[in-house]
This record gives structure tokens, sequence and C-alpha cells, in this order.
């Protein structure tokens, strides 16, 4: 299945609108775990995972230039940013979400020194950057080392939710955890909005959005850029 046509989208998005019934189930819990991993490998680039069929990471990829991937402002549906910038900022909610509000570990920009190899000073969110700040992470982050971010983000949610237990998908982050997010400058002061909401959510609801149809819907804007700028 790629996910570069309407059709292939809508299975996914359909696929999506299942686990959202069956995530909170207990009884459910390995299905569901299953589903999310079956999920999730197609919004990242193959890994050996996918039998050989493309991932839309691997199609937004495919052929992209590298003026295209940095190219900024980008006038396309519901965003200016970059395809550089939405691969990062999905990346990096991913990052913050999974490893510190439902694992309680490290950031992975941190313990693999991403924030070092990506080149660039930012290590929030990426919410509530000024055209400024969005117009120098796009021209000066490094690609190679952005790629391998996304990857090793990727991996590691794959292992926290393979480690879930049954049940575990209907707890919430602790206000330890919460208040790590700012601790850590994961998010910019003037975005307390971003913390609030995710500390009002279950692991389920963290499951549902950052990881999945959050990324989703960064890279259909990535791919809208692609497909205007290089018809």
């Amino acid at each position: 299945m790629s996910l570069l046509n309407l059709e292939a989208r809508t299975i996914w998005s359909a696929k999506h609108k299942q686990l959202t019934g069956i995530i909170t189930k207990p009884e459910e819990h390995t299905n569901a775990a299953a589903l999310f991993l079956k999920l999730h490998a197609y919004l990242y680039a193959s890994d050996g995972t996918n039998q050989g069929q493309a991932t839309y990471e691997d199609e937004l990829l495919k052929d992209l230039r590298e003026q295209t991937l940095r190219s900024y402002p980008v006038h396309t549906v519901n965003s200016n940013n970059s395809i550089a910038w939405h691969i990062w900022h999905s990346a990096r909610i991913e990052d913050i979400t999974m490893n510190i509000l439902i694992a309680g570990g490290e950031q992975v920009l941190h313990s693999g020194h991403f924030a070092d190899k990506l080149k660039t000073p930012f290590i929030h969110s990426g919410n509530g950057m000024s055209e400024e700040d969005i117009a120098e992470f796009s021209e000066t982050v490094h690609i190679e080392a952005l790629l391998a971010y996304r990857q090793a983000v990727a991996a590691r949610t794959r292992s926290i939710i393979a480690a879930l237990q049954p049940g575990q998908f209907r707890s919430k982050p602790s206000p330890a955890q919460i208040s790590r997010i700012s601790g850590e400058g994961a998010v910019k002061e003037s975005e307390q909005w971003l913390i609030d909401y995710w500390g009002s959510k279950t692991i389920a609801g963290l499951v549902l959005m950052p990881a999945t149809r959050h990324n989703f819907v960064h890279l259909n804007k990535a791919m809208r850029i692609k497909l205007k700028l290089q018809k």
C-alpha cells in the first residue's frame, strides 16, 4: 500500500478509525498495538518492515530536490512552511510525547545527540516559530541528520508501544512528566496551550494524534509542496 494516492490515504484513515475504536479496550490490546505498528510504519521511510511496499515518506523523498525540501515560504493549503520544517516538526512532536509523556525516558534528540547533528539551535517542537526562525531552520538544518533523526524517533516509538501492557493505553502522563516538557525547553514558553492539551490526553490519545494522525497530516502537507514545486 502506497500512501501517495487518495484511495490509499482513505484506507489508512479508515484503519486509523478502527484503531480509535479498539485502543482503550484491554481485551483488544494486542490487536491495537499491532494495528498501530502497521499504520506507523507507513509514515516513515522503509526499514525492511513493509515487505518491499513503498511508504508515504518513501514517496515524499523519491526524487525530492534539496531546493524543494528547503524552500520557504511555500504558499499551499493551510501552510507556508517548508518540507524540512514539516518533517522535523512532526518528528519533534512524536519524540517529545512518546518519550517524555509515555515512556518517561530521554528524548531521542538528546540520547542520539541529534541536537548537535541537526546543526540548528532549535530544540523545541516548532510551534510558535517566527518567519525568520523558520527561514533559518529551513536553510541550515542538516538534511541527512534530519532523516536519521526521524528514523530514530520512529524506532523508539515502536519499541515503546510494543512494550505497553493491557490497560496502559487508558493511563495519563504524570504531573512530573508534564513539567519535564517546559524544563527541557521542548515547547516554547508562548505555547503553553500545547502542554495543556497533551496533559489532558491519555496514552491512547497521544498515540492516536502525535504518533499517527499528526504525522500523517504533515506528510500530506509536505507532499502538496513537492507536487507544487516539482510539477
